[in-house]
């Protein structure tokens, strides 16, 4: 969640998720992608980047308010399963496509959801 809205935050208010090479920002501003016309590279690029956050941000809301309000939903197997998917997948993700600051925070998110599921799985 923490990441997820960080990156929001770089994705909107900085240009931290910009290209350095000021050539190609302005070459994905007037670029469109196979699919459609109807958008452009950046704005796809922009897009993309919101709904990840939103995403991150979207899973550590629901598992907070599991945990607080019904933590016995987070103990049934469907939602650990995917809860572990899920944050297997993101760091995946952080480790062949991002940088290691993602990465890092993407393992501790992994070794906490395993150790919860390892946690219920003996009490």
């Amino acid at each position: 969640m923490v990441l997820g809205t960080i990156h929001l935050l770089y994705t909107f208010f900085s240009n931290k998720l910009s290209a350095r090479d000021a050539a190609l920002n302005k070459a994905m501003k007037n670029i469109h992608p196979v699919i459609t016309r109807q958008t452009t590279m950046a704005r796809a690029w922009t897009g993309f980047n919101a709904s990840h956050s939103s995403g991150a941000i979207y899973i550590g809301i629901i598992n907070t308010i599991l945990a607080v309000e019904f933590p016995s939903v987070l103990q049934h197997p469907v939602v650990m399963l995917l809860n572990v998917i899920t944050v297997l997948f993101y760091l995946w993700l952080s480790k062949k496509y991002w940088f290691s600051t993602p990465f890092k925070g993407m393992m501790i998110a992994a070794l906490c959801f395993i150790a919860a599921v390892i946690i219920n799985l003996f009490s």
